[in-house]
C-alpha cells in the first residue's frame, strides 16, 4: 500500500507563512477595517507571483476578514457587532466540544507557557502600545488553549472563529478598558492554570465557554461605539 507524503511543500509552507502574516495583520489592525489589499504590492512584498497571493486573499474571504469587490480590489472587511457577537455565540458552543472530542491532557510545557503569558499581561500597562500587546497576547493564549484540541476539524473550525473576533479588542477598547480588560485577563489566565493542574471540575471547555460568555456581554457594552 502507497503511503501518503507526509512532507509540506515549500510551496504550502509559503502559502501559510503569507496567509499567517497577512491575517495577524488584520487583526491587530496593521489593516484596519476598509483598508484595500493590492495583490501586486503584496506579491512584490512576499517576493512570489500574483497567484499564491490571489489564493491566500481567497481564504481570507472564506473566513470572513476580507472583501473581494471583482472590479473594485480587496478589501479588509467592516466591523459589524451583531454579526460578531453571534460569532461568539458560537465560538461558546463549540469550546464545550472540547471536553468530549479527543481531549488532550495538559503538559508540563502549556501549564508553564500559560505562566510566562499571565505574568506578561502585567507588563502591558507599561508597554508603549497596550491595545495592540493585549491583541498579541489574546492571540498567544489562544493558541496555547489549542493545544488541548485533539480533534483537527474543531480545531480549524475554533482558529477561524477566534480570528473572526480577535481584532475587536484593539478596535473598541480604549486606554483604560485596556487596563481593566487585562486584570480580567490575567484572573481567567490563573482560572485556567489551576484547573489544568489540579484536573478538577468544571472541564476546560466549561471553563472557556464561561470565560467567552462574559466577554461577550463586556463587548455587548461597547456598541455605544457605535461599531
Amino acid at each position: 500500500m502507497t503511503e501518503l507524503p507526509t512532507a509540506i511543500s515549500d510551496a504550502e509552507q509559503r502559502f501559510q507563512w503569507i496567509y499567517q502574516s497577512l491575517r495577524t495583520r488584520i487583526v491587530l489592525l496593521d489593516y484596519e477595517p476598509g483598508a484595500r489589499l493590492s495583490e501586486e504590492q503584496l506579491a512584490e512584498e512576499f517576493k512570489v507571483s500574483r497567484t499564491p497571493i490571489r489564493r491566500v486573499l481567497n481564504r481570507l474571504e472564506v473566513e470572513g476578514l476580507l472583501e473581494i469587490r471583482h472590479g473594485a480590489g480587496n478589501f479588509v472587511t467592516e466591523l459589524s457587532m451583531p454579526e460578531l457577537l453571534e460569532v461568539f455565540q458560537l465560538r461558546m458552543e463549540l469550546v464545550r466540544l472540547m471536553d468530549v472530542l479527543t481531549p488532550k491532557a495538559a503538559t508540563h510545557q502549556l501549564i508553564q507557557r500559560l505562566s510566562t503569558l499571565q505574568a506578561a499581561c502585567l507588563e502591558i500597562a507599561a508597554n508603549p502600545k497596550p491595545k495592540r500587546r493585549f491583541a498579541e497576547l489574546n492571540v498567544e493564549v489562544f493558541t496555547a488553549f489549542m493545544s488541548l484540541v485533539g480533534n483537527q476539524p474543531l480545531r480549524e473550525i475554533l482558529e477561524q472563529l477566534f480570528y473572526r473576533t480577535a481584532r475587536m479588542w484593539p478596535y473598541l477598547l480604549d486606554e483604560e478598558n485596556v487596563r481593566y480588560e487585562v486584570q480580567i485577563f490575567h484572573a481567567e489566565i490563573g482560572e485556567v492554570l489551576r484547573l489544568l493542574a489540579n484536573n478538577t471540575y468544571p472541564s476546560f471547555g466549561h471553563l472557556y465557554r464561561c470565560h467567552l460568555a462574559m466577554a461577550c456581554q463586556r463587548l455587548a457594552s461597547m456598541q455605544t461605539t457605535g461599531v
